[in-house]
């Protein structure tokens, strides 16, 4: 498939906004691919993948999703849509119906991200901004990284409760992208789950949870190759 017949939605994850991809949208952008970012509400999955749905129903063509930690539940959703051709996770979630976060979460000793994750009164789930860097994004540098705490857009508690419908990976051509490093997202899970969605490449780099801002470069390839093979 060609650049121009495809639009790549970049989809963020908990914690965050659209604007974590933003070295990736710059190398995309300037590779002359059409590269969207959806701004998800994070107060529920189901709201998540109708925001991501409805910036879908924006773009004319086919539709490549990108999603990063949560946002690959949120794609896992989303993707079933007719023009959606591929997806592509990055350190993320890819639950199988049924499922949900918080229960992949327990199939092993939690990482050390989630001992810095505080809720407030209405039930949003925040890391706690002194412990971000060393949560999220290690490899960064600690100003970046703590422009990302100080920003950060708080995750409603139930999400990571609810349970997942069929997936999109049981029908459309994947590619997932394993941490190493992550301290979010235990990295052995992210192998099982790149396995289970038989994902039709699999790459594994020296990242913090937050691959796509320390390492655009690699992550930005990996989609443009998932393009390609479109």
């Amino acid at each position: 498939m060609e650049k121009n017949d495809i639009t790549i939605v970049l989809v963020h994850g908990a914690w965050g906004d659209g604007s974590h991809w933003s070295k990736v949208t710059k190398i995309l952008y300037e590779a002359e691919y059409k590269v969207r970012s959806v701004q998800n509400p994070l107060t529920s999955m189901a709201a998540d993948i109708e925001r991501t749905i409805d910036l879908i129903d924006k773009e004319e063509g086919k539709v490549l999703l990108v999603g990063h930690s949560y946002g690959g539940a949120v794609i896992s959703g989303a993707g079933h849509h007719e023009n959606v051709a591929g997806l592509v996770y990055v350190a993320a979630f890819a639950p199988d119906k049924g499922e949900s976060l918080g229960g992949i979460f327990s199939r092993r000793e939690q990482p050390s991200g989630a001992a810095n994750i505080v809720p407030d009164a209405k039930g949003f789930l925040w890391i706690k901004y002194d412990k971000y860097h060393e949560c999220f994004s290690q490899d960064l540098d600690p100003i970046e990284s703590m422009v990302m705490a100080l920003s950060q857009k708080p995750t409603h508690g139930s999400i990571f409760g609810a349970e997942a419908d069929e997936p999109a990976w049981k029908v459309k051509p994947s590619w997932y992208q394993i941490s190493n490093n992550d301290h979010m997202i235990p990295p052995e899970t992210q192998k099982e789950m790149a396995e289970r969605i038989k994902a039709k490449e699999v790459i594994g780099l020296d990242a913090s949870h937050a691959s796509m801002a320390s390492h655009p470069k690699e992550i930005a390839d990996f989609i443009i190759k998932a393009v390609q093979a479109l």
